[in-house]
């Protein structure tokens, strides 16, 4: 009996399962064992991946915890424990270790150490694998150390570049800059950069204050005026 177009394309399709069930089971048979280790693998390696999440997790928790003992005795005028924190400078994690050596390069500088501090802040400003927010609060540390021993243009050339409006240490910068150029008889680029920094919100009220009265005493106005009425 002729099979019919459409019983013709069933058979085909029947055909075709047969031969693609064929083809697994030969594959099976020859590859299973191997499947079932590479199934195996991978769920061990997803278990690995997820105890090193854990694990990871766990750490930065015991990270945080050491660094804010050590910040809050470093802030409260206390000397953070060494070993703590030389093992807080090892972090893995680049904020945690960051910070625990500016701590360490603080408290030198506190016991009398400027020697030991001047050259953890210059390590700082060295290393690569510190984000610049760190290391530029490094240098500005590490200049006001060194200020008396460097000459007034060397001071500029280093912070110059931080040293500007709408910059995170523009503030410090400024103010180092500021004097360097007083320093050097330029009291005409000190002045409105004192008034610059006097006027900038962004900036510690501290450093405004100072340099609000240090920009009076070389003829400059940085006192603020009042805001309009109008504009309330």
């Amino acid at each position: 009996m002729a099979l019919t177009p459409q019983n013709s394309e069933a058979f085909m399709r029947e055909v075709d399962e047969a031969v693609r069930q064929d083809q697994l089971l030969t594959v099976w048979q020859r590859y299973g064992r191997w499947i079932l280790v590479a199934v195996v693998a991978g769920l061990a390696a997803f278990g690995g991946w997820l105890y090193w999440q854990h694990h990871s997790k766990t750490e930065a928790e015991a990270v945080s915890e050491q660094m804010d003992a050590v910040l809050a005795t470093a802030t409260g005028g206390g000397t953070p424990d060494a070993k703590q924190l030389d093992a807080l400078t090892k972090a893995s994690q680049p904020g945690y270790r960051a910070s625990a050596l500016l701590v360490q390069a603080g408290t030198a500088s506190r016991k009398g150490d400027t020697k030991g501090a001047i050259a953890l802040y210059g390590a700082m400003v060295a290393d690569t694998g510190l984000d610049q927010p760190y290391r530029d609060v490094a240098l500005i540390r590490q200049t006001a150390l060194e200020f008396d021993s460097l000459k007034p243009q060397q001071i500029v050339d280093r912070l110059k570049p931080l040293a500007v409006e709408g910059a995170p240490w523009f503030g410090s910068a400024g103010e180092l800059v500021a004097i360097a150029y007083m320093k050097m008889g330029k009291n005409d680029l000190a002045g409105p950069l004192f008034a610059g920094i006097a006027k900038d919100a962004n900036v510690p009220q501290s450093i405004r204050s100072r340099a609000r009265q240090m920009a009076g005493l070389l003829g400059i106005d940085a006192v603020e005026s009042p805001a309009d009425p109008a504009q309330g």
